[in-house]
């Protein structure tokens, strides 16, 4: 695998990880003491405006405002313009969430992490994440709960990886992104690895795993390609060719960390 192929598989959604594992925390399948250590990873994570804090806080000393809720309260959303689907109606949050791209709905609470960057004295530069937390007003409607089960998103997304990559290939996109046609191929082979916590199904673990490398594959396409190999008609026809597949992946990542949980 190349470097480039391989780095597409590093960098799940945070919004993500948090649901999956604070989940199967609050279902009493993973100790408090692990949850943060497995959100964070080797990034420093901090949460603004968590219940009863006046100041920015670790996020391990803000779980415990999660404490009361049941894992089915806990549940991802990944909003785009013109689907935003899985928001508790309009408001700051909503708007947060769909600049953001990504965003936990927690209870009474939406929480969306922001990325800061920061750079030494010495010059050094480096990444916190500030979790930020909304009050949701108690006469907020209710989410849109009409999204697919992980049987019908992995369905859905099989076939849409099929198409995309047989228009990518047309396209050949791999003259604009080489490391592309390793980092699809990679899709392709089997894989058992899963970020997911204990309690979710085979099923929901197997279509984190691919969905979670195919986000990183998509972010990766997405990007300008280096020396501006794609003129402005071939990036509409590669933003084309990638919009059913994206929307694919995101229903999917959707559908595994929000999936029942099981002891």
């Amino acid at each position: 695998m190349s470097p480039a192929t391989g780095a597409v598989t590093l960098a799940p959604r945070r919004s993500s990880r948090f649901v999956a594992w604070v989940r199967a925390w609050r279902a009493g399948l993973v100790p408090y003491d692990e949850v943060a250590d497995a959100v964070a990873g080797d990034e420093e994570h901090l949460v603004a405006d968590a219940p009863g804090t006046w100041t920015d806080v670790s996020l391990r000393d803000a779980l415990p405002s999660l404490a009361k809720l049941s894992p089915d309260e806990i549940r991802l959303v990944l909003p785009a313009p013109g689907d935003p689907r899985g928001l508790p109606g309009p408001g700051d949050f909503a708007g947060a969430a769909l600049l953001a791209g990504e965003a936990v709905v927690a209870g009474g609470l939406g929480v969306i992490p922001e990325v800061r960057t920061h750079t030494s004295g010495s010059g050094v530069t480096f990444e916190t994440v500030l979790w930020r937390c909304y009050p949701l007003p108690p006469d907020a409607p209710a989410a849109s709960l009409i999204l697919p089960g992980a049987a019908e998103a992995e369905a859905e997304l099989s076939v849409a990886l099929a198409e995309t990559t047989a228009a990518l290939t047309r396209l050949d996109v791999a003259q604009w992104r080489p490391e592309l046609a390793g980092a699809l191929e990679a899709l392709r082979r089997p894989d058992g690895s899963t970020d997911l916590p204990p309690g979710f199904d085979p099923r929901s673990r197997r279509l984190f795993a691919r969905a979670a490398v195919l986000d990183r594959v998509l972010a990766l396409a997405e990007h300008a390609a280096p020396g501006g190999a794609v003129n402005g008609y071939e990036a509409q026809q590669r933003d084309a060719a990638l919009r059913p597949l994206t929307t694919a992946c995101r229903r999917a990542l959707v559908a595994a960390c929000n999936a029942p949980l099981r002891p």
